[in-house]
């Protein structure tokens, strides 16, 4: 009976012991511990983004990933309609990396450009951007692309969007502009707060629709009410600036058959009469052709005459049909990061010039970016702007990565970023290691 016993509570050969049936199966973690595991995880995440250094590396590597995906993207997108238009099928494809090395030296030269040097280049910058916008309408000397009248011609193939630079000269100006009102401390009253920032604004918004450019307006208005709200401007103000930007864009779309077309092609599963969301639509079937991962690097059908744009405006969707969910997923997590880390740049600084700017350049790129994907996406309608730091066209991509330098030089003047760096210079670890050393005397072993 004793033998009996001591059998059935031996153990097994495992090491422990046997359940009924004779499985050994290992014990579940405890809903405790797994949630524990996860407090953990977010807590090095929470340091992590911490550290001083972060909101520098997002910025710069995330912008260079863009860069370096959309040229890809122009190359595999481009090559039909450059041999459709009798050109090499890396035509577009050069011309978009010397306008990206171009824009890499801007971009350096803007990280490495002191503050009040950038506040000194904005109203010389304002200034030449009025009057290339003015240049514009010179006949002879503007240039209509698609029906827009808002190009330079300098010969050649050669274009300047004047439009694009006044992106830039709105942030830098308004930045500087509000910053000295905030010295000032008269951001409390509003006729300070709005002049003369709205009418300077409304001034680009009317040079820039004269040629028809309802997309980069948008872009302006957004950049001027991201402005208003780091400035703090009251509830009502601001929802008065909106409602009366509100009505002029309603009166621009109603007076225009072309944007009230647009308009209607929200959401559409199929072209229409006369073809009139052909574009709108083809972008959806890019999309779904890719599926989760995509046809292949240069395996798009729609970039085959099917969807017009597809290296500009819609370079979005090629993406999405060549790389998948997958891939538009990842361009997304990018400008989601960028702007995260623009955002925190603009609350960490006691700098006010340093917080408008930030904030002026993260909202301009991150509402282009949900502009173009939105209308892409058949959410929003057809803006005509490109996928910024993504799309093909030089004019677009200069002022971005300078504005992308920007970031990048506010993110390294933050103190602990400073200090960071200044340890990374070579003996500068060496030279604090040997403060810390203890001098010892000479008798001492």
């Amino acid at each position: 009976m004793a033998l009996r016993e001591r059998q059935r509570t031996r153990p097994a050969r495992g090491g422990g012991p046997r359940r009924a049936g004779g499985s050994s199966r290992m014990p579940r973690p405890s809903r405790g511990s797994v949630l524990g595991g996860v407090r953990r995880l977010h807590t090095r995440a929470r340091r992590a983004w911490d550290r001083p250094l972060t909101a520098y590396y997002v910025i710069l590597g995330g912008s260079l990933l863009i860069i370096v995906l959309g040229l890809v993207m122009v190359y595999s997108a481009s090559q039909i309609k450059a041999l459709q238009s009798g050109l090499a099928p890396s035509y577009f494809f050069r011309k978009q990396l010397f306008a990206a090395a171009l824009g890499g030296a801007l971009m350096l030269l803007a990280a490495r450009t002191p503050v009040k040097l950038h506040r000194a280049l904005a109203y010389p910058l304002l200034a030449g951007s009025v009057f290339l916008m003015c240049l514009v309408q010179v006949p002879g000397i503007g240039v209509a692309v698609n029906g827009n009248q808002n190009w330079i011609s300098f010969g050649g193939p050669f274009l300047l969007q004047p439009s694009e630079f006044g992106k830039l000269a709105l942030v830098l100006w308004g930045a500087d502009l509000l910053a000295r009102k905030h010295d000032k401390r008269l951001l409390a009253q509003w006729k300070h707060l709005l002049v003369p920032l709205v009418p300077a604004t409304f001034i680009l918004l009317g040079l820039i629709m004269l040629g028809g450019d309802m997309g980069t307006a948008i872009i302006l208005t957004a950049i001027l009410f991201g402005l208003l709200w780091l400035a703090g401007a009251p509830t009502r103000l601001f929802v008065g600036v909106l409602a009366v930007a509100g009505l002029i864009g309603t009166l621009l779309v109603r007076t225009s058959p072309n944007r009230m077309a647009r308009l209607a092609c929200i959401g559409a599963t199929e072209p229409g009469p006369g073809d009139q969301c052909w574009q709108a639509v083809h972008g959806i079937y890019a999309l779904a052709n890719g599926g989760w991962f995509g046809s292949g690097l240069g395996a798009s059908m729609e970039k085959w005459g099917e969807l017009p744009e597809p290296h500009t405006d819609f370079i979005f969707a090629i993406t999405g049909e060549e790389l998948g969910l997958a891939g538009t997923l990842s361009v997304l997590a990018l400008f989601a990061a960028l702007g995260y880390a623009g955002i925190r740049v603009a609350g960490r600084t006691e700098d006010p010039f340093v917080r408008y700017a930030a904030g002026g350049v993260t909202t301009w790129i991150t509402a282009q970016a949900v502009v173009n994907i939105g209308a892409v996406l058949g959410l929003l309608p057809i803006a005509g702007v490109p996928l910024p730091l993504f799309s093909y066209g030089g004019s677009a991509l200069l002022p971005t990565m300078f504005a992308i330098g920007l970031l990048i030089a506010f993110a390294r003047a933050e103190p602990g970023a400073r200090a960071a760096l200044a340890m990374r210079k070579p003996g500068a670890r060496w030279k604090t290691m040997r403060r810390r050393v203890k001098k010892r005397s000479s008798g001492e072993r």
